[in-house]
């Protein structure tokens, strides 16, 4: 059975990262943007990371420019902005496509072992929902991310447990964490 430890990454400054280095481990994994609305969610992911680190528990950021252009930066513009405005300490991998013919092949695994379920009720998340499908039609049957922030628990084996959409609380979020961390 194929687990996110079977893929490679590009890390930060372009080497090559197995994700066997992560193995044991509760792994978040999450598509962020600079200029989202959802920017905001760093400021829980650090807090969590924080209190959780010495648990096992680490968090894998992947920035994105596909949703309307929301990661222009650099790969150090992006990780000078996370650090000074929020602080951020978790390891941040190399801009990546998440949808398409490019996309990283560990978000379209990712994808496929917890496919899209909604971003939930209420007239924004309908119209995330709307603004998402536009700007993901280029991609087809390969838009396998619908927005930045979108975050996926790992197993410590390696298995895709859960997809959480950018709506969801991140309290709901941190609570399966440390679920798992037991």
């Amino acid at each position: 059975m194929k687990t996110v430890y079977d893929f490679t990454v590009k890390g930060r400054t372009g080497e090559d990262v197995s994700l066997r280095d992560y193995q044991g481990k509760v792994l978040l994994i999450v598509n962020t943007a600079t200029g989202c609305g959802f920017t905001p969610h760093y400021d829980p992911l650090e807090a969590m990371y924080r209190d959780l680190r010495n648990k096992g528990f680490e968090i894998l950021d992947f920035p994105c420019n596909q949703f309307a252009n929301q990661a222009p930066g650099s790969a150090d513009e992006i990780q000078s902005f996370c650090k000074m405005k929020f602080g951020t300490e978790f390891p941040q991998f190399a801009k990546i496509d998440v949808n398409g013919e490019h996309a990283e092949p560990l978000f379209a695994f990712l994808a496929a072992e917890k496919p899209f379920a909604g971003f939930g009720k209420g007239l924004k998340n309908a119209a995330l929902n709307k603004f998402a499908d536009m700007n993901n039609k280029q991609f087809g049957e390969k838009a396998y991310i619908k927005w930045n922030f979108t975050k996926f628990l790992i197993c410590r084996d390696g298995t895709v447990l859960a997809r959480f959409e950018p709506t969801a609380d991140m309290n709901d979020v941190r609570k399966a964490v440390e679920e798992l961390l037991r």
